[in-house]
């Protein structure tokens, strides 16, 4: 009997049944370069998050701190702040600066593949 309700009884279940889940490795062993396309991108796209967080987190820390009539108190000041310091987290992602997108992809790529500029 199929119990749906018991997790000791659950089956796995595939979350992502689409393309994109297939990715196989190229004939001589190497991963297929969409593969080393798409882990690129994430890696990159989540040192942008982190730094963006950090980057957020340290803005807060000063508005803390700020007297009540400064301007980084403003609403206005603070949305363009926080706008800015998106954009700045991307291109220092992008650059890669921090490395935290080189250690996932130390992870995720052989080790001929993870040595990335």
């Amino acid at each position: 009997m199929d119990d749906k309700l018991n997790p000791l009884a659950a089956r796995a279940i595939p979350l992502d049944t689409g393309k994109d889940a297939q990715v196989a490795p190229a004939a001589d062993g190497a991963p297929d370069p969409a593969y080393v396309a798409k882990a690129t991108k994430v890696a990159v796209e989540f040192e942008s998050f982190f730094i963006s967080h950090m980057l957020h987190q340290m803005r807060e820390s000063a508005r803390t701190l700020a007297p009540e009539d400064s301007p980084t108190r403003d609403r206005v000041n603070q949305d363009m702040t926080d706008m800015v310091d998106n954009m700045l987290a991307g291109n220092i992602a992008n650059q890669r600066a921090f490395g935290v997108a080189d250690a996932i992809l130390k992870q995720l790529l052989p080790a001929p593949l993870n040595k990335m500029p």
